[in-house]
């Protein structure tokens, strides 16, 4: 079965992606014992979770031509692979092994572990929705997908700035 997602379904699958990605830096908030590294985390779950505000907020102003199926789907498969490919391609697998990594390591070390493997949980978000980007018709709301590739591109952007500074 060829799957094309509409708009609705993309951001619907980006609304997990991001609630998933608060929890991810809750995790990492609890376990580190650096002040400022604490704040800087629990700043990123609030951005992870004002991003799924945002997300939802851009699924309710869809037009119904965005919201409407693009395939006949009466099994709801679409659904269900999109549901799959959020729990697992992006987020869940990863972030339980970068947490791990940046867990057994402490100071400085567990730091940068917990920065790099964050920046690459952001990158991999990023190349998700550029690959489900090409599965939104532009008629349907491929523009949607951009506004969420830049969301996950200023986070790789402060985690980067944020590893600077600790070799600084």
């Amino acid at each position: 079965m060829a799957y094309n997602f509409n708009a609705d379904e993309i951001l619907r699958i980006a609304e997990q992606i991001e609630r998933n990605g608060a929890d991810f830096y809750d995790r990492l908030a609890s376990k580190t014992t650096d002040r400022e590294m604490n704040r800087f985390f629990q700043d990123l779950a609030s951005m992870e979770r004002e991003h799924e505000k945002a997300f939802s907020s851009m699924r309710s102003n869809l037009s119904d031509q965005e919201r409407a199926p693009v395939i006949f789907d009466p099994e709801d498969e679409s659904a269900q692979y999109l549901q799959a490919l959020a729990g697992v391609s992006v987020i869940d697998d990863k972030a339980g092994e970068a947490f791990a990594l940046a867990e057994g390591a402490s100071g400085t070390e567990g730091t940068s572990k917990a920065l790099r493997a964050a920046i690459d949980l952001e990158k991999d978000s990023v190349v998700f929705y550029l690959g489900l980007k090409e599965l939104v018709p532009a008629h349907l709301g491929k523009d949607h997908v951009d506004d969420i590739i830049k969301e996950e591109m200023s986070h790789i952007r402060l985690l980067g700035g944020k590893l600077t500074s600790l070799k600084g």
